[in-house]
């Protein structure tokens, strides 16, 4: 074996730098392992890998119906085109044709029946893009039309679920609301989202021996492609190996929804013996993919003078399209998260999985957990106009406590409550109190211009709901220089996954994180991986990679223990030396004696959350390890004339536990608020009266730019609160509880619409608050009309 030769160092220089501090572990500022590849362009994505010799590419001729049965599919004129390879339908499938993540109803390609426009029909294979693309649009389809679900409210009414409804309850809140001083209902409309990552879905697919696959997908969920392309080709698991190396983007619509175009190409390539490829425009991306679930959402709620809930039933319905996809999760989500910050004692919450003829709804950054943060947060607002109060001061009635009031609905105890403590420190540094009263000052003396406020809290809770996705493993390799190999079950998609984790195997040997390199996520060398999804990447995958280095380190410990006779308190790691009772080694030495001593120096690694468990039946347990709070005060000025608005400033403090690399995680707040901001504002999805996506290109739908994002923006730590669960060194998740901190300009705008009433009645604004549907609650404003109603006698809007 040759080695590359070390230079000596004698045991002063040793000492002197075995004192210095780390620079590469954990809690410093550390950019993106791939920062300097994303600037110059050389990070490298699917489209950019080199193809292969005798590549196809594949294109989808998609369904012109929301709900209708296929009477004919002809195909014939796809051989008009030069270099079209085949043609695949539902009949070329040689295993199982659904792909549904959970259960049934996710066909790879339409069988004898559509039900959304967009679904996939047919694909072709051609020896070019434009050709594949071409083709496809020349197959001729008849259809037979049926019946056509496309309103979420319809099918809440009339009980068409893809899964049956699921409900929370405590207490008697029927006897709360009847005996309520005050009680009010109301409903709300809160649109999806389209994911619009940068890199629309693809993967390349390469057959090999023994009817093998390799398959490179762009997907957050690496095992459960594997899984599908498996179960479509009828092969065993170990006949597909599936590679990430990153993604541009997922949000996660890459979490199920990436297995459509990699078990496509699979197929392909099964059927040619040819490479595949296949990369959605992003027409047909936004057409085939499912979005951010669209929710309707009625309220009946009680509270007293102060605004203190004494009661509240309600009911979210999700709009989950066609099929289950994981839309059972993800409306548990929105009922786990309806209380968001607030103690709710008699309470009833029920979430409906309702079916529609669109594109089956799929993860996204929250989760669900934005649609039921959003319910309580605008029933905060409805109380406080009520009742002429700061609603604020209403928020902080309802908060939960320490020590009492401190248990949720679903009976689990709000541990590490900062609540209060974050949302007194915000108040402080964001001068809310003067600026409340700035505001009012300036809306008296403005009559078209109105400014508007609004301080919102965040508590998510950070585990999948979905209990034995918990687990994550990771491969760590160290070879005889001293430099590490380490592999693991995430995948990056740009949140900075890799660095933290290898931040954290650095820290574990105290070596500088230039020494790791993480490779490519691959099912042949971490198995049955979790998606990376929940905001639970770096705590499993951490915590896996942390593992592995702890063995291996123990290892070292023990032999070095064994050859220089001193007790292991003795042995020490720092700045990449080793102190072994008075001498020095350099990391590097002490690995080559390891491997001289025959000592391994690969190990996996594994983790598993602990105390997760939720009883369905009951409606009660502890779905989260813990919670991540935040708060966000945003000021928004609106013009009443055209609806127009603009984000003025926006003040964040955040808690991230003891942080694992501060940049990285104010990086992730600042991206998460705008993000949440765009849902909540400007990107609005509209289908017509046929269940066409209209907007379905950027043309028509529309992200934040930076133009939106406010000239003030103000993002802060939480510092010193390290996480009290035995997290990867005490730190929190930050991937999704910062997009729910976009509520607070949601509830500005209101804010500032309500301001025309003089802060006496909520406008019925809802999201996203486009400037019609801004101009439209300026108008209601100044009709003095109001969907809110009250239920109690002699209350203005009173019932009969």
């Amino acid at each position: 074996m040759s080695k590359r030769p070390q230079p000596e160092r004698s045991q002063a220089e040793l000492a002197a730098q075995f004192g210095q501090p780390l620079r590469g572990g954990v809690g410093r500022s550390q950019k993106h392992e791939s920062a300097d590849k994303h600037v110059s362009g050389e990070a490298q994505y699917i489209d950019d890998q080199l193809e292969y010799p005798r590549q196809l590419h594949l294109a989808a001729r998609l369904s012109e119906r929301a709900h209708a049965k296929i009477e004919a599919l002809d195909c014939a004129a796809c051989a008009q085109f030069p270099g079209v390879v085949r043609v695949m339908t539902w009949q070329d499938v040689p295993g199982e044709l659904d792909i549904a993540a959970l259960t049934a109803g996710d066909p790879l390609m339409a069988k004898d029946r559509v039900e959304y426009v967009g679904q996939v029909v047919a694909v072709v294979a051609a020896e070019d893009e434009e050709t594949a693309w071409r083709a496809a649009q020349a197959i001729v389809i008849d259809y037979q039309d049926l019946p056509a679900r496309l309103d979420v409210e319809q099918s809440y009414r009339n009980g068409w679920l893809v899964e049956e409804s699921h409900r929370h309850r405590r207490g008697d809140a029927e006897a709360a609301l009847a005996r309520a001083p005050h009680r009010l209902q109301g409903e709300l409309r809160i649109g999806g989202q389209e994911h619009f990552y940068l890199e629309t879905q693809i993967s390349a697919v390469v057959p090999g021996e023994d009817g093998s696959m390799r398959v490179s997908s762009s997907t957050q969920n690496p095992s459960e492609v594997q899984k599908l392309v498996a179960s479509v080709l009828a092969l065993p698991l170990h006949k597909v190996t599936v590679d990430t190396r990153r993604m541009g983007g997922g949000f996660g619509g890459k979490e199920t929804q990436a297995a459509g175009p990699a078990c496509l190409c699979a197929l392909a390539a099964h059927l040619t013996g040819r490479p595949a490829k296949m990369r959605l425009n992003r027409r047909d991306d936004m057409m085939i993919t499912g979005k951010r679930h669209p929710f309707y959402i009625h309220y009946d709620v009680g509270f007293d003078d102060s605004g203190l809930l004494s009661g509240i039933n309600i009911d979210l319905a999700g709009n989950c399209g066609y099929s289950l996809d994981l839309s059972g999760s993800i409306v548990d989500r929105a009922m786990f998260h309806a209380d968001n910050a607030y103690f709710l004692q008699d309470v009833v919450i029920t979430g409906h999985r309702c079916q529609t003829h669109t594109a089956s709804n799929t993860a996204y950054r929250g989760f669900g957990g934005p649609q039921g943060m959003m319910a309580i947060e605008n029933i905060m607002d409805v109380i406080a106009r009520h009742l002429a109060l700061d609603p604020l001061a209403v928020r902080k009635t309802n908060y939960y406590r320490q020590k009492t009031r401190n248990v949720t609905h679903y009976q689990q105890p709000v541990g590490q409550n900062l609540l209060a403590e974050i949302t007194r420190r915000l108040e402080h540094s964001a001068d809310y109190r003067a600026r409340r009263a700035a505001v009012r000052a300036f809306n008296a003396r403005s009559p078209l211009l109105k400014k508007g406020l609004a301080l919102t809290p965040v508590k998510f809770g950070i585990s999948f709901t979905a209990s034995f996705l918990n687990q994550a493993g990771a491969l760590l390799l160290i070879y005889t220089d001293g430099s590490m190999q380490l592999n693991h079950g995430g995948t990056e998609m740009g949140q900075g996954l890799n660095t933290k984790v290898a931040q954290v195997v650095a820290e574990v040997f105290q070596v500088d994180i230039a020494r790791i390199q993480i490779t490519a996520t691959d099912t042949g060398k971490v198995p049955n991986t979790s998606p990376t999804a929940a905001s639970s990447g770096t705590d499993l995958n951490g915590k896996a990679a942390e593992n592995a280095a702890l063995t291996i380190k123990q290892r070292l410990i023990d032999m070095l223990v064994k050859q220089h006779q001193v007790p292991a308190r003795q042995v020490a790691f720092s700045n990449g030396q080793v102190r072994v009772g008075e001498r020095y080694f350099s990391f590097e030495q002490v690995v080559q004696q390891a491997y001289l001593n025959q000592i391994s120096l690969s190990s996996t690694g594994y983790y598993r959350t602990p105390k997760i468990f939720y009883d369905r039946e009951a409606g009660a347990g502890n779905p989260f390890y813990y919670f991540a709070y935040g708060a966000a005060c945003s000021e928004v000025l609106i013009d009443t004339l055209t609806g127009e608005y603009q984000l003025l400033r926006a003040d964040i403090l955040h808690d991230v536990g003891d942080s694992l690399n501060p940049a990285i995680d104010i990086g992730q707040i600042e991206g998460g608020f705008v993000q949440g901001m765009g849902w909540l504002t400007c990107e609005e999805l509209v289908w017509d009266e046929q269940g066409r996506l209209l907007t379905n290109g950027p043309a028509s739908y529309k992200i934040p730019a930076i133009g939106d994002v406010p000239a003030d923006l103000r993002v802060s730590l939480l510092e010193n609160r390290r996480n009290p669960q035995q997290t990867v060194f005490r730190s929190k998740a930050v991937g999704e509880p910062p997009f729910m901190l976009a509520i607070s300009v949601w509830c500005a705008i209101k804010d500032a619409v309500a301001s025309l009433s003089d802060y006496r009645r909520q406008p019925d604004i809802d999201a996203p608050a486009t400037p019609e549907r801004v101009l439209w609650g300026v108008q209601q404003m100044l009709s003095g009309d109001s969907v809110t109603k009250s239920l109690r006698e002699g209350e203005d809007g009173a019932l009969d």
